[in-house]
């Protein structure tokens, strides 16, 4: 399901958002949403319990590559993302990504570029790319 929308997204945003068009308005609404996808995945441990986490030291053998970190690198999750908090956190993501275009939109920017720049980049850089 990958589809090219970013600008029509983008598009639609502008259209869209009248009260907080203010850059105060949107940055507060950009970080409330992104605490809200905090909250929302912190629920799926502490509320429906689909997922767990278990996070200890990464474990990584003293004579690794750097290639080799990804295999020992653990996300400390375990289970699945039920539907209804897939659910949640999607809708949760999506207001996120609202309020990103939002801001991208009062800066006069391109989230659709931003991203070709950053992919161009993580690509070209590959696993130097440690920002």
């Amino acid at each position: 399901m990958k589809t090219v929308v970013i600008g029509d997204f983008q598009e639609k945003v502008d259209q869209l958002l009248i009260r907080h068009r203010s850059i105060l308005d949107s940055l507060s609404k950009y970080q409330d949403t992104n605490a809200k996808v905090n909250r929302a995945i912190t629920k799926t441990v502490t509320t429906c319990g689909c997922l767990t986490v278990n996070a200890t030291r990464q474990n990584i053998p003293k004579d690794a590559t750097f290639r080799d970190y990804k295999q020992y690198m653990d996300s400390h999750f375990k289970g699945d993302l039920c539907e209804n908090c897939r659910e949640i956190i999607e809708g949760k993501i999506g207001d996120n990504l609202f309020y990103l275009a939002a801001l991208c939109n009062i800066l006069d920017l391109d989230l659709d570029e931003i991203l070709a720049k950053e992919l161009n980049k993580i690509s070209t850089l590959g696993h130097f790319n440690l920002t």
